[in-house]
């Protein structure tokens, strides 16, 4: 015969256990005026000897669940976890309790989701690089206090915070053109809303792209190819560069993940990187690090970019009437083996040295 399923814990019990009144647990809980520390000893070691654990949907009627929601586009881009732990290092020490969910890149399941989080009353919202339109997202940020990460564009229903990606992108210009490259081309994430593409990431880093392109006269040799911000983008994209009449030196891919796809489709042309063609990532994420990979990638600092993000969501909850605010971080370059000298100027170095010494 099956045994009756154990009956929860309420606060009643840990009342009776720690001989007090409810009313004194409940001041406890609230970490509220008016309970000692005789009192707080008692009533904390009650809760430790029954395991009681509070009710997230008693706590909700109450006002406040302590639990945020952190909607992620992917779980296998490694750079998000960075976002993720500086969430949670942000957090730690607090009563707040972080729950994920995947948006799954995609409008209408990001909707479910965001949708999802509010119904269960969750006190606050953290967004990564969500695609939804501005009037979703303003509408959401009016419901229920929001932080949206990786997203450019002012709001006065939500905070943000985002990456300076058009001088992250100039980073890598620069870093190649120094090291005499011209054909240096760019494999972007390709979007269908023009308007929503301005405010997104990787519109910005290729908007970057181009104006660095411009600004180290390499206009005419400007190259893109549109695909998306995956392992597949980036073997597709390398693919289609590599197939051109006159194909780069370098490639500038707009995030590590699509870093990890155009280095394979290289490899399978045979061609060595950098010997052959310098690849340059972005995000800096654990992988870009990797020994085998060393890939040269901007850092845009994904643990600081979650540790503003849970303070300016933590602050918004304790005050929902303060103005927005916007935090915008500088990246860095991170050099590494991926990116060197073309062959074609070794040569003519080497050339030049011989001819001057004969």
């Amino acid at each position: 015969m099956d045994k009756p399923a154990s009956r929860r814990i309420t606060i009643v019990d840990v009342a009776r256990h720690a001989e007090v009144s409810t009313t004194a647990v409940s001041k406890v809980l609230r970490n509220a005026y008016g309970a000692s520390p005789a009192m707080r000893a008692k009533v904390q070691q009650a809760i430790a000897d029954l395991g009681y654990r509070p009710s997230a949907a008693a706590r909700g009627l109450r006002g406040q669940t302590y639990t945020i929601g952190v909607m992620l586009p992917e779980l296998r881009n490694l750079f998000f976890a960075d976002i993720l732990d500086g969430i949670t290092t942000q957090l730690a020490g607090t009563d707040y309790q972080v729950l994920l969910a995947p948006g799954c890149n995609g409008e209408k399941a990001e909707s479910r989701v965001i949708d999802a989080m509010i119904d269960r009353s969750m006190d606050g919202l953290v967004l990564i690089a969500p695609v939804s339109a501005k009037t979703r997202l303003n509408a959401v940020g009016r419901s229920v206090p929001t932080v949206v990460v990786g997203r450019h564009g002012s709001s006065t229903a939500y905070d943000s915070v985002n990456d300076d990606d058009i001088a992250g992108a100039a980073l890598v210009v620069d870093h190649l053109a120094d090291l005499g490259h011209r054909r240096i081309a760019h494999i972007e994430h390709h979007e269908t809303d023009r308007v929503r593409l301005l405010e997104m990431p990787n519109a910005q880093r290729a908007d970057g792209y181009r104006q660095a392109m411009h600004a180290r006269n390499l206009a005419d040799e400007i190259d893109i190819a549109s695909t998306t911000y995956t392992h597949q983008g980036g073997y597709l994209g390398a693919q289609e560069l590599l197939a051109r009449r006159q194909r780069p030196t370098a490639i500038f891919a707009g995030a590590d993940v699509v870093a990890l796809g155009a280095l394979e489709a290289i490899a399978e042309a045979g061609l060595s990187v950098p010997g052959d063609i310098s690849v340059a990532g972005y995000d800096n994420s654990a992988l870009a690090a990797f020994g085998p990979i060393s890939l040269t990638s901007v850092d845009q600092d994904g643990r600081q970019m979650g540790a503003n993000a849970a303070r300016l969501l933590v602050d918004r909850i304790a005050d929902r009437d303060r103005r927005t605010a916007q935090v915008k971080l500088t990246p860095t370059l991170v050099v590494r083996r991926t990116t060197a000298t073309p062959v074609g100027n070794v040569l003519r170095v080497a050339n030049k040295r011989r001819s001057g010494s004969s």
